[in-house]
């Protein structure tokens, strides 16, 4: 509401220590389109050598995985596979555990606030 009752010397005060643009010829935006592009590159490196890393990378860990199944396959017997659940909560009890962790974190967090 100041600002729309603003009267004739609140006007010429107003411009008398208005900042003036400075002549740089163009300077602070080649410096500001500089900044700009290297972000933008240092944004896109990481992403895009993760793929290229991935891309060279999935051969040999496919490889892997089949020799590790394959020899899991071997070594363990072929009724473990109904063992191994049997030390397993039951579903609802692990819904019931995450719920309470994720409630957990928020509290913490309103906390923290």
């Amino acid at each position: 509401m100041a600002d729309r009752l603003k009267d004739a010397e609140d006007e010429l005060l107003e411009s008398l220590f208005a900042p003036e643009a400075i002549a740089d010829d163009g300077f602070s935006d080649r410096v500001v389109g500089r900044i700009r592009r290297r972000l933008w590159v240092q944004r896109l490196s990481l992403p895009i050598a993760a793929i290229f890393g991935g891309m060279v990378a999935f051969r040999p860990a496919s490889e892997l995985v089949t020799t590790l199944s394959d020899l899991a396959l071997r070594i363990v017997p072929t009724d473990a596979g109904f063992r191994l659940y049997e030390w397993l909560p039951p579903a609802h009890q692990i819904v019931a555990g995450a719920l309470l962790l994720v409630v957990a974190m928020v509290s913490l967090r309103m906390l923290e606030d």
